[in-house]
């Protein structure tokens, strides 16, 4: 299978996944059931200056592709809260982009302040935009956009993730992105692909053993 050329940025996000042992290869099992070969976990940030490295990587995305277009935005419960958090301080430092973030709770909460979500209210008119890990089957996000709109009048413009695992969601033939794309409008932007962990692990070249692996996973899964 061909793999794209692999950009230096690209090769430096993955290592620092690597680094922080966030991107994985093995035996995994994804959230949509699937045997994969590597797994990328998000929740294995867990230092200062990881976190403050992430966001940086989403807020040149950011800035690359919308810039200041947008109000807010959201992280979802729990990967995608530390994610937002990160991405917004970055912005802020490193673009003078300074935007306000929010994050929901998984069960709403019946005293105090109440309600399900934390942060910044949505007001209707909103630009939203979402900080996520992965889309794998689309689940994650089928579950967020109710949960979005039920707040305000708000449109969600775009999402980013840290890895397009550009496999099939609920229709033959069609990524999980490309499907969030046609439902919801939304555009989703990736730092990386899983063509580029494919070319990474090539010009390393000593992963001869999880090379077919990951060859094999993505013609059985993955639509380019």
């Amino acid at each position: 299978m061909d793999c794209q050329m692999l950009s230096p940025a690209k090769k430096e996000f993955i290592e620092f996944m690597m680094g922080a042992d966030v991107l994985r290869f093995g035996s995994f099992v994804t959230k949509s059931g699937r045997q994969t070969p590597y797994f990328v976990n998000t929740g294995n940030y867990k230092t200062g200056l990881q976190s403050s490295r992430l966001g940086e990587f989403y807020a040149a995305l950011i800035q690359e592709t919308v810039g200041d277009g947008f109000d807010a935005m959201f992280g979802p419960a729990y990967k995608g809260i530390p994610l937002a958090a990160s991405a917004a301080g970055a912005l802020a430092r490193n673009y003078n982009i300074d935007k306000p973030f929010f994050f929901n709770r998984k069960e709403a909460k019946d005293h105090g302040e109440g309600g399900s979500i934390i942060g910044y209210k949505p007001a209707d008119g909103d630009r939203i935009i979402i900080i996520e890990d992965v889309i794998t089957a689309g689940t994650a996000i089928r579950e967020t956009m109710p949960l979005l709109t039920s707040c305000a009048d708000v449109k969600v413009t775009d999402m980013f993730i840290s890895v397009n695992r550009c496999e099939v969601g609920q229709t033959p033939g069609k990524t999980a992105v490309m499907e969030v794309g046609e439902a919801f409008g939304i555009r989703v932007h990736a730092l990386i692909t899983v063509q580029d962990i494919c070319e990474y692990l090539r010009e390393q070249g000593t992963y001869g053993d999880i090379l077919p692996l990951m060859e094999a996973y993505m013609a059985q899964y993955c639509v380019f």
